[in-house]
């Protein structure tokens, strides 16, 4: 089986940021946001990246870049037909870019018992279930409640059969390991932390910055 390939969402439009550019392209800490998950892929030893980039935006040098896709999942789809080998798919956003190398590495790890492996926070506020009125019918138990990030890893054969479904089954998945549990595969939980934030908002970007400035 040959090493991991890494695919990069990169397509967003930051719309909810308030951007001027692709999200992927606004900068933090005085460079791109995709660069950060760049490196930090780099260092977990991962070489083959296919980035699914915004329409006419230039891949980083030493990737390989498709168009995105009209979701993220179509994105995604894009990105996997684009690369070569075998061996374990690892899909990054490129909105997480305090991402932590070793985390790469554990997802990647934790396919030997699944079809699909995601980096997950456990979730330390109350959780409640309301009606579209807004009233709570559940409050529900959080021990057993994750917040899921990304990176999430799986075998290439799982990912391209959850992938093999229409448009809409496309756009209403949130994550790639929807469409695997969907299928009927084993998805494992890999301990993350909140750190890993996912950068949505201006709030989010200034956080984002904060921290990777003082790591610099």
């Amino acid at each position: 089986m040959s090493g991991p390939v890494a695919l990069l969402v990169a397509a967003g439009s930051g719309s909810r940021l308030g951007a001027s550019l692709p999200k992927a392209f606004v900068e933090i800490a005085g460079r791109p946001m995709l660069e950060w998950s760049l490196d930090a892929l780099r260092a977990a030893g991962i070489e083959s990246i296919v980035v699914a980039l915004p329409e006419g935006a230039a891949a980083p040098e030493g990737c390989f870049g498709v168009p995105g896709g009209a979701t993220r999942s179509e994105s995604v789809r894009a990105a996997l037909a684009a690369a070569a080998g075998s061996g374990p798919v690892v899909v990054h956003d490129a909105a997480r870019p305090l991402v932590a190398p070793e985390l790469f590495t554990q997802v990647v790890a934790a396919l030997e018992h699944a079809d699909c492996a995601i980096a997950a926070a456990r979730m330390t506020d109350t959780v409640k279930e309301a009606s579209e009125d807004g009233v709570v019918v559940a409050t529900l138990d959080r021990s057993r409640l994750w917040a899921v990030q990304t990176p999430q890893a799986f075998r290439r054969a799982a990912l391209e059969a959850a992938l093999g479904v229409d448009a809409a089954i496309l756009a209403r998945a949130t994550d790639d390991a929807w469409l695997v549990e969907r299928a009927g595969g084993t998805v494992r939980v890999v301990e993350s932390s909140p750190a890993n934030l996912k950068v949505t908002t201006p709030h989010d970007l200034r956080v984002a910055d904060m921290i990777l400035r003082e790591r610099c």
